[in-house]
C-alpha cells in the first residue's frame, strides 16, 4: 500500500502544484502530508477553525485567477482531510 499523499491534507492542493514538493518539519525536513503553503517548520501557518480557512483559501484562489464558483468548490471538501477530522 502506497502511503503517499497527493494533496495537501489541510487544503487540499495538489501537491505536484507546490513548488517546494510539501511543507517542512521542525527538523527541515520534507513533510508529503502538507504543502509548503499550509506547513512551514512543523507548524500550520493558519490558525483558526476550518471553516475560516475555507474562507482564507477561497479568497487566495480568486486572487490566483479562480473563478469564485470554482474557489468555492475547490474549498468544500476540506473537513474530510486529516488536518481536520
Amino acid at each position: 500500500m502506497n502511503t503517499t499523499n497527493t494533496m495537501c491534507q489541510s487544503c487540499g492542493m495538489p501537491l505536484s502544484k507546490d513548488p517546494k514538493g510539501g511543507g517542512t518539519n521542525i527538523d527541515g525536513s520534507n513533510n508529503r502530508d502538507y504543502c509548503s503553503y499550509c506547513y512551514q517548520s512543523g507548524k500550520f501557518t493558519f490558525v483558526g477553525k476550518v471553516e475560516d480557512f475555507q474562507e482564507h483559501c477561497r479568497q487566495k484562489m480568486i486572487e490566483g485567477g479562480h473563478s469564485k464558483i470554482m474557489s468555492w468548490l475547490l474549498t468544500r471538501g476540506m473537513k474530510r482531510l486529516k488536518r481536520w477530522k
